[in-house]
């Protein structure tokens, strides 16, 4: 196997006894970096602090993470215009949060037979949500509703 020192320099290409030997010498663990390479690499370190690294990298790396939040408005086919715009402020002010909104119409009873309608009132709302979100999925029945996702406007 190839064996990789502390500080990064390699020590060639030695036997597993003479490896292990070598990490038990320094009181380090042999840890198998690329298990697949021909002949396979180790490498002597403190197990134990390298983990540690790791799991401090990945901590940062959550850290600097943004969370995108989905939140709802629901809708009905027969909403008022001012309805609509009250509505749309709300998604509005979602959206520059920086949070995807879906918006969904519900059909009750025989207004399932005019999905235009709905969609018609989703694209006015997409309309009035333009200025600081885009439509990220059309609108599309799923059972008794109709949804439509809106994302933030890339700057």
């Amino acid at each position: 196997m190839r064996l990789i020192d502390v500080d990064g320099s390699q020590l060639g290409v030695v036997s597993s006894k003479k490896a292990l030997d070598t990490a038990d010498e320094r009181k380090l663990d042999l840890v198998k970096v690329a298990p697949n390479a021909k002949p396979p690499v180790c490498r002597i370190m403190d197990y134990g602090k390298y983990k540690y690294e790791l799991a401090k990298k990945e901590k940062e790396a959550k850290k600097n993470q943004k969370v995108i939040n989905v939140k709802e408005v629901r809708l009905t086919p027969s909403i008022e215009s001012h309805d609509l715009n009250v509505k749309a402020k709300r998604a509005i002010e979602f959206l520059q949060s920086g949070d995807k909104v879906k918006v969904s119409v519900r059909f009750r009873g025989r207004e399932l037979g005019h999905t235009d309608i709905g969609r018609e009132v989703l694209l006015e709302f997409a309309d009035i949500a333009s200025e600081v979100g885009v439509i990220e999925k059309e609108p599309k029945l799923e059972g008794k509703n109709m949804v439509m996702y809106l994302v933030p406007k890339a700057e």
